[in-house]
C-alpha cells in the first residue's frame, strides 16, 4: 500500500513543452510496475506541524495546500465573482418534458457592455406538487456539446459558438447544428434527475473556455487578461481553472433562483470536467457535494502511480489545460508536492463521490479508488468514518460511505444511468430527499 511522506516542492524551472507525445509503450498498463512511491503526507504541513484536529486542518493545511495546487497545478483564477456579473432569465417553459418539468434558460454577462463574454445556462426543475418542496436541491455541471446536447428539447436553444467538428454528432464548420439535439442524452439522464425531486443545470464549457490551446487567447480568458496558452504567466490559469470559475458563477445565480435549494447543490463532472468539477468544490465551499466520474490522471486518479495517462501526457496534448508550472512535473511525479487525495481531501467535510469504469484503464480506477481512501484520514478529523473499506470494491457494487464514497462499474469511459443511479442515492441520504410518487 502507498505509504504516506511529506516533502517539500522541488521544481524550481520550467520543462520545455516537447513537439511530439511519448509513445504508446510508455504508458504503463501493469500494477507490477507502478512500485513504491510514497504519497506526500495529507496530514503534514510544511513546517512539520502535523495535523490532529479539523481546526488546524481548516487554519493551516486547507490554505497551504490550496495555494500549492494553484501555483503548481490549476493556476490563479480571477478571484471570485466579479463585481460586473449580471443575469437574465431569457425563457421559461413550465410544462416542458410534456409536463413533467420547468425549463428556464439563463444568460450570465460577466460585465457591462455587449462584447462582455456570456454563459447561457440552462436548468431543469420538477413540476412543484402541494404539499411538497418549494425549493429543491441540484445538480450542476458542464456539458460538451452545447445545452442543446443533454436532451432532444425542442425548445432549448441551439450553441452558436465554436465548437470542435464532430461528425457523429452533427458538429458542422465548427458549429453545432440541429442534429446535435440530444447527442448526449444518456449522459445526462434529465428526465429520470427531475422525476427523483431534483433539478439540473448546465452550461456548454466551451462558452468559459474553448478546448484548444486559442481559447486562452479568446472569450473569457482574453477578457481576463491571461495571455494566451505560452504567453501567460507560469502560474496563471489554464482552461480546467477557467470551467471551474464558471461553475461558481452558475452558483453564484443558482443561490438566488427561488426553485433552488442553494444549501443542497451537487457539482459533477465526467473526464476532463470531472477535473473541473474537483477543482470547483476545492476551492467553493458552497457544492455540499462533489461527483468525479471516470476524471483519471489531473483529476482523481494518483499521478505518483503512473499508471495510464500520465503528467508528461497531459502537459504535451493539453497544453492549455494547466499551469505552465505544471509541466515541470513531466517525468517527475515523484516531485509533486501533493497528489489527487489531497485535492478530495479539500473538500472535507463536504462529501466526495468518485466513479470508475472497469474497461477505463486510462484513467486508472485502482489509483482513483487509492485516491479516494487517502483522503480519509482528514474526513475523520470531522469523525467522518470515510469509505470503511481498504480494498478495491466489486463491480458494481458502489460503496457508499461517510463523506467518502465510490463506485467502479461495468463499461468504459462514460457516463451512465448507472452512475446517475448511485449519485442520486447518495445525494437523497445527504440531502434527505424523498422519493416521489
Amino acid at each position: 500500500m502507498l505509504r504516506s511522506l511529506f516533502f517539500l516542492p522541488v521544481v524550481l524551472l520550467l520543462a520545455p513543452l516537447r513537439a511530439a507525445l511519448p509513445p504508446s509503450s510508455s504508458y504503463n498498463y501493469d500494477e507490477a510496475k507502478v512500485g513504491s512511491i510514497p504519497l506526500p503526507a495529507v496530514l503534514t504541513a510544511r513546517d512539520g506541524t502535523v495535523i490532529r484536529t479539523a481546526a488546524q486542518w481548516t487554519e493551516l493545511r486547507r490554505p497551504e495546500l490550496l495555494e500549492l495546487f494553484t501555483r503548481e497545478m490549476f493556476g490563479r483564477n480571477l478571484v471570485g465573482r466579479p463585481p460586473g456579473l449580471r443575469w437574465t432569465v431569457t425563457s421559461v417553459d413550465r410544462t416542458a418534458l410534456g409536463g413533467k418539468a420547468v425549463r428556464k434558460e439563463i444568460t450570465l454577462a460577466f460585465a457591462d457592455g455587449s462584447d462582455a463574454p456570456r454563459l447561457r445556462v440552462l436548468v431543469y426543475l420538477p413540476v412543484a406538487v402541494e404539499g411538497g418542496p418549494r425549493r429543491f436541491p441540484a445538480f450542476v455541471g458542464l456539458n460538451y456539446f452545447g445545452n442543446q446536447s443533454i436532451h432532444s428539447d425542442p425548445g432549448i436553444t441551439v450553441s452558436d459558438v465554436w465548437m470542435r467538428d464532430n461528425a457523429a454528432f452533427k458538429v458542422v464548420n465548427g458549429r453545432a447544428t440541429e442534429g446535435t439535439r440530444g447527442v448526449h442524452a444518456d449522459r445526462w439522464a434529465v428526465e429520470q434527475v427531475v422525476a427523483r425531486g431534483y433539478a439540473t443545470a448546465t452550461a456548454y464549457y466551451g462558452e468559459l473556455c474553448e478546448d484548444r490551446p486559442e481559447g486562452l487567447s479568446r472569450g473569457l480568458a482574453a477578457w481576463a487578461g491571461t495571455g494566451g496558452t505560452e504567453g501567460r504567466a507560469p502560474d496563471a490559469w489554464g482552461a480546467i481553472g477557467i470551467w471551474a470559475w464558471g461553475l461558481s458563477r452558475i452558483m453564484d445565480y443558482l443561490e438566488t433562483d427561488p426553485d433552488i435549494d442553494p444549501a443542497r447543490v451537487a457539482v459533477h463532472g465526467h473526464s476532463r470536467l470531472g477535473k473541473a468539477a474537483l477543482w470547483a468544490g476545492a476551492q467553493d465551499p458552497r457544492f455540499a457535494l462533489v461527483i468525479s466520474n471516470n476524471s483519471g490522471a489531473g483529476g482523481a486518479a494518483l499521478a505518483t502511480r503512473q499508471f495510464g495517462e500520465n503528467v508528461e501526457r497531459l502537459n504535451l496534448a493539453f497544453p492549455h489545460w494547466f499551469s505552465r508550472t505544471y509541466r515541470g512535473y513531466n517525468g517527475a511525479e515523484e516531485k509533486l508536492p501533493f497528489d489527487s487525495h489531497s485535492l478530495l481531501a479539500l473538500m472535507a467535510p463536504r462529501d466526495v463521490y468518485v466513479a470508475s469504469a472497469i474497461e477505463d484503464t486510462w484513467a486508472d480506477p485502482r489509483g482513483e479508488f487509492l485516491a479516494t481512501l487517502h483522503a480519509g484520514p482528514v474526513f475523520a478529523l470531522w469523525g467522518k468514518k470515510g469509505l470503511g473499506r481498504v480494498t478495491l470494491p466489486p463491480v458494481d457494487h458502489p460503496v457508499l460511505g461517510d463523506g467518502l464514497s465510490y463506485h467502479l462499474r461495468t463499461g468504459k469511459h462514460d457516463i451512465t444511468p448507472y452512475d446517475w443511479a448511485q449519485f442520486m442515492d447518495r445525494a437523497d441520504v445527504l440531502f434527505k430527499v424523498a422519493r416521489r410518487p
